[in-house]
């Protein structure tokens, strides 16, 4: 049965905070552990806005899609990098009702408490978005300069790290990596941009082979309280954080198709054009079939990649 939309959350736990999408606490698990909760709400952000319609069960399908990368990640890349995963499931976070439960199901994670690296480790195989922009004005995205004569889409020589400031409110900034490196030391932006480079590689090669070309996404890295090195955290690789796009339908020198929000992004870009909306706060309604068409594309991502129906 279809959900409706999960704008917010209140749970009896402390320190509540809120993302664009997920909700956040801090809990004590039954074993002593520190760690965070975090809830994948039905609010969409684009253009760092958050729309006031919600899409009723993305936050299922991206908390889905990211374990199942997670799991993947452990897998293939455990030699190389950990992740902040500790448990998915409602029945472990305690002090929580069987209402609470049920209303966070298939869409928490119980993460390690981490100190955040404040930089989003963006990786691009393809150029679009505003990598594409900046490339038209100056050939380069981030500072990594790039062959003369690419066209809108097409895919790069080697996949780039264009790595960005995050902004507690309003936009990322695009910054090289000298500037990133200034931020939070050369070392630590060294290991982010390999762990970045190996995990998007893995996942570029597996969802080809599922039809999916992702053309670029971005990591969140966090350092443990209880550690040193950093770890992956937050979601990963779904069609919030990253543009996937059909296999079969590519085709360099034009927009693609996608499954993932890029289909709301040009609904708001043909607002911006008509100028009824600046990109700033508050963000406009969306229509009803621009809310089905998206929920639509993150389930096809779903199923592509795991093979599975998702039922909400």
């Amino acid at each position: 049965m279809k959900t409706s939309g999960l704008l917010t959350t209140n749970l009896p736990l402390p320190n509540r905070r809120q993302g664009k999408v997920r909700d956040i606490y801090d809990v004590t698990l039954a074993d002593g552990r520190s760690a965070v909760v975090m809830v994948a709400t039905d609010r969409l952000s684009a253009f760092d806005v958050v729309m006031p319609t919600p899409v009723p069960g993305k936050g299922i399908v991206l908390t889905q899609i990211s374990d199942y990368w997670f799991r993947m990640i452990h897998q293939k890349l455990s030699h190389r990098l950990s992740h902040h995963v500790i448990s998915s499931e409602p029945r472990d976070i305690p002090g929580l009702s069987e209402v609470d439960r049920m209303t966070i199901a298939r869409r928490v994670t119980v993460g390690k408490r981490c100190a955040v690296v404040p930089i989003e480790c963006v990786v691009r195989g393809y150029l679009a978005g505003s990598g594409w922009s900046e490339y038209q004005k100056s050939q380069s995205v981030c500072g990594v300069s790039l062959p003369a004569g690419l066209r809108q889409c097409e895919q790069l020589p080697k996949p780039i790290f264009t790595p960005a400031t995050k902004a507690a409110t309003g936009h990322d900034e695009n910054v090289s990596f000298d500037v990133a490196a200034s931020l939070v030391g050369v070392e630590l932006m060294t290991k982010l941009r390999d762990m970045s480079l190996a995990i998007y590689e893995m996942a570029r090669d597996f969802a080809a082979t599922r039809g999916i070309i992702i053309a670029d996404t971005k990591f969140e890295f966090g350092i443990p309280v209880d550690g040193t090195e950093p770890i992956l955290i937050d979601e990963v690789l779904t069609p919030d954080s990253s543009r996937f796009w059909p296999a079969d339908l590519y085709k360099p020198g034009q927009d693609q198709p996608s499954f993932d929000k890029q289909y709301v992004r040009n609904y708001l870009q043909d607002l911006v054009a008509a100028s009824r909306w600046n990109k700033d706060y508050p963000g406009p309604e969306l229509p009803e079939p621009i809310v089905e068409a998206t929920l639509s594309r993150y389930l096809s991502a779903h199923r592509l990649l795991t093979g599975i129906d998702l039922t909400l």
